[in-house]
């Protein structure tokens, strides 16, 4: 008698540039249906996705892998469009919500933990400098 097939479980981390880039392209493909978030990065911000998901991938990498690649300065750029539309904290715990759930749903381990206590104090962080 066969013993019966189990599915292996592919368990990822946010380990890798590619792993970084695929939750990205996940957590935006999520947020960017959102009624409430997606007018914010597509009209007001008016984010170009092509350019704007390598930045955000360079980002995540410098702040997971230590990846030198990221240089700019990310409370400046959230200040001039906290300036065109207010940012709430309402905006920024959604924003965490949608964070955490892409992360839950695909990536496990050591940087996907770090990854969503980062999420939390940047969101904090921003939150408290335009209150």
């Amino acid at each position: 008698m066969n013993a019966p097939a189990t599915a292996a479980v592919l368990i990822r981390d946010l380990d890798s540039r590619e792993q970084i880039a695929a939750f990205v392209d996940a957590f935006y493909a999520e947020l960017l249906e959102d009624p409430l978030l997606a007018p914010i990065f597509l009209d007001v911000a008016a984010v170009d996705l092509d350019v704007h998901k390598p930045h955000i991938v360079d980002y995540w990498c410098k702040l997971l892998l230590g990846d030198p690649g990221y240089q700019r300065h990310t409370m400046n750029i959230h200040r001039k469009l906290h300036g065109k539309r207010e940012l709430t904290a309402a905006d920024f715990e959604r924003w965490v919500s949608f964070f955490q759930r892409t992360v839950d749903a695909g990536w496990q381990g050591e940087k996907a933990d770090r990854a969503r206590r980062i999420a939390r104090t940047i969101a904090d962080n921003m939150q408290r400098s335009f209150s």
